[in-house]
């Protein structure tokens, strides 16, 4: 009986294993991305935006006439390097915070499990609010994701727990 239990619980495991690999996976690629966005906010610090936005502008051969594109770039080229400064903070500070939990995940860590319920929970909400204010589909895939990797991972807290 004991020899069934455990051979149903390995075929079991690679599956989530797979799943935690691919959250951990998720967590240290928007942690990466968005060091990237902060090492970006602060190479604007010292120079002249207008400029640098032109360049990529250039670089990217994007069309400033489109009203997209336009309506970006009159929002960067008003951001004030207070604005720069706090944003490379905030972005380093989550980004910390993502990199922990992709890492503790992909090295198996309980703590990263209970931590990344906790902070991705209680970022629900915010994502929430934002979606409300202006809905769109890459909004509504991450709260979607977001919502069942905490889904996923209490249940499998719970599963641990059970077992021990």
């Amino acid at each position: 009986m004991a020899s069934t239990r455990r051979a149903r619980k390995s075929a079991g495991t690679p599956n989530r294993s797979i799943t935690l690999f691919l959250i951990a996976l998720f967590k240290l690629a928007k942690g990466m991305l968005l060091l990237v966005v902060g090492f970006g906010a602060l190479r604007l610090l010292h120079r002249d935006v207008a400029v640098t936005v032109s360049h990529w502008v250039d670089i990217l051969r994007v069309d400033p006439d489109n009203r997209h594109i336009h309506r970006l770039l009159t929002h960067v080229l008003a951001v004030t390097p207070a604005q720069l400064k706090a944003t490379s903070a905030g972005t380093f500070f989550y980004a910390a915070l993502l990199l922990t939990e992709g890492t503790g995940l992909l090295l198996r860590k309980p703590w990263a499990e209970y931590f990344t319920i906790i902070t991705t929970a209680a970022l629900i909400p915010l994502e929430i609010y934002e979606l409300v204010h202006r809905l769109t589909a890459a909004k509504i895939v991450i709260l979607a994701i977001n919502v069942a990797i905490v889904i996923y991972l209490i249940a499998r807290v719970r599963t641990r727990r059970r077992g021990q």
